[in-house]
């Protein structure tokens, strides 16, 4: 046996698709353009790559898109004076400060600042709150887990009534997907590195999320029979025989795994190509509530 293989390549391609045909609508029937500002603060390479495929997607659907960029020892009142300006932009509709910020920065200070309404990243302590609630829907959720359900969805798998192991518990991807999985009936368990008998732990996923950022640490003897493997790692190993020295593993030894998994996610091409693909529906999303058309 082996598994179906999840292409969140093309399953974002499809939702970027479902964008901008809805954007172009939105445009021709009302004259309203959804708009997007990201927050850079410091020169992270990392950072500054994922702004460009930010905005570059942008272009692709026809969202304006606004870069806002700051020195790194930009003051935390600057910070925050920038992301009042836009609050108050009519002309955008979403706003995405990039993560991590320096570190003399106050984090929770600037995403309070981000009016509810334009928290497309879903990180608004508001938002977060009402997601970790019974009975209380956040207005975004963050893109990456949220991308996690939307890949599930897609391809047709059950989560009410399954088990659901995450293997993470980072404010960016492990606790808030477990809150979406809670919030959609699975039984959770979270994983982190005071976890005992970790593998047998795991195992008894029908579900599993791997998202601890360690190359190749889920091995095929972890994962139970059939299980769908969602990894969100995507970490780098020495390899000579790459032109660039190295090669992007995720945090599950994939080769292995995938003759024991019903369905699992490559690294590349899995998870991280929905992320954006999120953040461009959130964004229309904020642009229709906000223009009062949705």
């Amino acid at each position: 046996m082996s598994a179906n293989i999840i292409d969140g390549k093309a399953i974002a391609a499809t939702i970027q698709e479902e964008v901008s045909a809805e954007v172009a609508t939105l445009k021709a029937e009302n004259d309203v353009v959804p708009g997007l500002a990201t927050v850079l603060v410091g020169e992270d390479p990392a950072s500054e790559t994922y702004v460009r495929m930010k905005q570059r997607r942008c272009g692709e659907v026809g969202i304006h898109s606004v870069g806002i960029e700051l020195p790194g020892d930009a003051t935390q009142e600057t910070v925050e004076s920038k992301v009042r300006r836009l609050n108050a932009d009519r002309s955008i509709h979403g706003i995405l400060v990039q993560l991590p910020l320096p570190d003399h920065l106050d984090e929770e200070r600037v995403l309070s600042a981000i009016d509810l309404q334009k928290d497309v990243d879903g990180f608004h302590p508001v938002n977060i709150g009402r997601l970790a609630m019974k009975g209380r829907d956040p207005l975004f959720a963050p893109a990456t887990p949220s991308g996690i359900i939307e890949l599930l969805d897609r391809i047709g798998v059950a989560i009410e009534g399954r088990e659901a192991v995450v293997l993470g518990r980072s404010n960016i991807v492990g606790l808030p997907v477990s809150m979406l999985l809670l919030k959609r009936n699975a039984t959770i368990t979270i994983c982190h590195s005071r976890t005992q008998d970790l593998r047998r732990v795991v195992k008894r996923a029908d579900i599993l999320i791997a998202a601890v950022g360690r190359p190749e640490m889920v091995r095929a003897d972890w994962v139970k029979p059939d299980a769908v493997v969602i990894d969100v790692g995507i970490n780098r190993v020495e390899d000579p025989s790459r032109r660039r020295g190295y090669r992007l593993v995720g945090d599950v030894a994939f080769d292995t795994v995938k003759k024991i998994a019903s369905w699992i996610t490559p690294v590349p091409g899995g998870v991280g190509p929905m992320t954006i693909a999120m953040l461009l529906q959130n964004t229309l999303i904020a642009a229709k509530r906000i223009e009062g058309l949705g």
